[in-house]
């Protein structure tokens, strides 16, 4: 009997070991079924996941999924594949020779021919335009271009610092990756830090560099991670882009303070994410270190509330001193403020806000409270104020796929969750002991284009670093004195359409009665302005 050639990619996933299929289909993958319907992961389900997650040619032009093919070759029709490659090799040592050979030249017409697959043809068009217009891979709207501008402009002057002020959803890390790129590229001997708090943050960092570097870099980076398990050795990080957490950083300055001392020399920007937070004693030391430990370092800051209280001007007025009273924010002619031409452009959706009221006399905890209390808390625990907040959230489920929720405890998300999960509402808790894994995988779900509404109730971890344009409603169901928190949270929502979002969102704010709340973004942009004046040095209308 004679064998027909080659063998194509869905046979050879049929023949191929279990194991080795749920390698290929990828924990990512499997990881979302097995929570959502655990008896689907048969044999013939993982083959059908594997044929849809990429067409056939694509996968042979993937190295990894490339790779994992050739290795579920059975060895006669390995050694057959190498034959017509032109390779000699017995036994086993055939798969690494095929891998290696391929891996140098690439994907064949034998490969192609070998697996039975087509590469589909370009469209019918004729031939190629005498004209073409160009998209740029990392592109800016005008007004981000403009802060953008006007950011390096400022940091070109004496004392080389300033404040970028975006509303969140308005593209503020995008915007200075531009600048980071530009400036990277003039100082590519030295470097530049980005510094944060929260591993979200962190992350978003250190990808979007990666995304703007590879469209706008002259030459090659190194992308130095530093925080949590990350810990690469910084004595040898010379040039490039370190992205460090501060409680990482400070815990190396306890250590060996020279080092800090040392990465002040080698820098040539220092950007700090988050920016209200940077006068905060600790975080002050160290990127005063780094930043002004070469008179022509530059301090950029980057922030959606230029301040850091409701009501303590002085600190308020001390922020905006650390950064020279330069704020660069969005200038528009005929609008107040930019979240309403964010909003009216599309950038931003339209927020509608709504007030959820629990009496005083349904809880505990009219006294003075501290944001992370025992008795902000105890607001998890009263049945009357549950029973609302879940009617709330299952109401807006009826009308929004995505919906985020601000739990006042860990318990308290986990309580929510479990109830509407039991109710029939797809809900996954995210909080700060959440393992990475799980982490990634319910925001990747989340994050995904399911029409079935998901819900994630989370404490403390989702307010910053954290986008999901398809979210459009959220439950802010803690209390907070702080308008940076608040507008942190309803920013969680509000992407708009021009930036992949959705046209309006809902937000619900739970205010006790007896404590404080606030109700609008716009206003939360605005306040403090007093502060930094209209707008200082380095602003223009655009």
């Amino acid at each position: 009997m004679v064998s027909v050639p080659g063998i194509s990619i869905r046979e050879l996933l049929e023949r191929a070991p279990e194991t080795a299929l749920r390698d290929f289909v990828g924990e990512a993958t499997l990881g979302v079924v097995a929570i959502m319907s655990p008896e689907l992961l048969t044999k013939d389900n993982l083959v059908a996941l594997a044929l849809h997650l990429a067409e056939p040619w694509q996968m042979l032009r993937d190295p990894v999924s490339r790779d994992r093919l050739i290795a579920m070759l059975p060895l006669a029709k390995a050694t057959e594949l190498a034959e017509k490659l032109g390779l000699r090799a017995a036994g086993n040592r055939v798969f690494d020779r095929l891998s290696a050979i391929v891996r140098q030249k690439g994907v064949g017409d034998h490969l192609l021919e070998f697996f039975g697959v087509v590469v589909p043809e370009r469209a019918p068009g004729g031939e190629e335009s005498a004209e073409r217009t160009v998209d740029p891979a990392y592109p800016l709207f005008a007004h981000q271009l403009s802060v953008a501008d006007r950011a390096r402009d400022a940091l070109l002057e004496h004392p080389h610092k300033a404040l970028v002020h975006m509303p969140t959803g308005a593209g503020k890390t995008r915007t200075a990756m531009h600048l980071v790129c530009e400036w990277h590229n003039r100082a590519g001997d030295r470097l530049v830090v980005w510094l944060a708090q929260s591993s979200e943050l962190l992350e978003q960092a250190a990808s979007e560099f990666e995304r703007a570097w590879s469209s706008r870099g002259r030459s090659a980076a190194t992308v130095y991670r530093y925080w949590g398990d990350y810990e690469p050795d910084l004595s040898h990080a010379r040039s490039g882009f370190l992205v460090a957490g501060f409680a990482k950083l400070y815990a190396l300055y306890r250590r060996d303070p020279n080092m800090i001392l040392r990465l002040g020399d080698r820098a040539t920007l220092t950007v700090v994410d988050e920016a209200h937070q940077a006068i905060a004693p600790t975080y002050r030391a160290l990127i005063s270190f780094i930043s002004e430990k070469r008179p022509a370092n530059a301090l950029l800051g980057l922030t959606a509330t230029p301040g850091r209280t409701w009501s303590d001007i002085a600190k308020d007025a001390e922020l905006a001193s650390f950064f020279d009273n330069r704020k660069i924010t969005i200038e528009v002619g005929g609008y107040d403020n930019a979240v309403d031409f964010l909003i009216d452009r599309g950038f931003l959706a339209r927020p509608t806000f709504r007030v959820l009221e629990i009496a005083a006399d349904e809880h505990k905890g009219k006294q003075a409270y501290a944001e992370e209390s025992d008795e902000i808390a105890r607001l998890g625990e009263n049945h009357r104020r549950n029973v609302q907040v879940l009617n709330t959230i299952e109401d807006l489920a009826k009308r929004h796929r995505r919906i985020i929720v601000f739990a006042a405890s860990v318990a308290h998300a986990h309580l929510l969750s479990s109830i509407l999960t039991l109710r029939g509402t797809e809900s996954h808790v995210v909080t700060a002991s959440t393992d990475r894994a799980s982490r990634e995988r319910i925001l990747r779900r989340f994050k995904g284009n399911g029409v079935e509404p998901q819900v994630v109730c989370n404490y403390g971890v989702l307010t910053t670093g954290f986008d999901a344009p398809n979210t459009s409603a959220a439950v802010i169901a803690r209390p907070t004195k702080s308008l940076v928190l608040y507008s942190q949270m309803v920013g969680r929502a509000i992407r708009g359409p021009a930036a992949g979002g959705n046209a309006t969102a809902e937000i619900v704010t739970v205010v006790d009665t007896d404590l404080p709340g606030f109700g609008s973004v716009a206003d939360a942009f605005v306040n403090w302005e007093d502060v930094w004046g209209n707008g200082g040095r380095g602003e223009a209308t655009s």
